[in-house]
């Protein structure tokens, strides 16, 4: 039968997940802040397992996430983690990261590389190519500013 999308919609604690195994975006986006993260990440992670079997040749992990707790960010460094050992050494992870754009404009260099350090960390020596781009983004959402960093 194959690997099928996967839709969860948000709540005022849960950030809204929307994987497509077709096009290979996987996207979070709103609060995470549930009182049992592993009822909600645990279906994800899954996902995220049967995806890296077959993935797409460029996968986009979007975390356009206003906040998240501790607990959540555990289940996504997990499915970093996941995504990182893709094996075929032709494919590509975009994680793209969203801030406020007042938190972006504020960040230098050495703030940027100190926030990605983790998901470095996570990620270790992968296969593939891995890249991360990082967005400042007005109160609606919209993007006024990019940068890139590649691991």
């Amino acid at each position: 039968m194959g690997l099928k999308n996967l839709f969860i919609e948000p709540t005022a604690k849960t950030p809204q997940i929307d994987l497509n195994c077709v096009n290979g975006e996987l996207i979070l986006s709103g609060r995470s802040i549930p009182e049992n993260a592993l009822d909600l990440y645990d279906n994800v992670l899954k996902w995220v397992h049967e995806y890296i079997a077959d993935p797409r040749q460029i996968t986009n992990l979007r975390l356009n996430l206003e906040y998240f707790n501790t607990s959540s960010s555990i289940w996504l460094a997990k499915i970093v983690k996941a995504l990182s050992t893709i094996k075929n050494s032709d494919y590509t992870v975009m994680i793209h990261l969203y801030f406020n754009i007042d938190e972006f404009n504020n960040m230098d260099s050495e703030d940027i590389r100190d926030a990605l350090s983790p998901i470095v960390d996570i990620i270790g020596a992968p296969l593939i190519s891995i890249g991360i781009k990082i967005y400042g983004t007005d109160p609606n959402g919209q993007i006024l500013k990019e940068s890139m960093v590649l691991i």
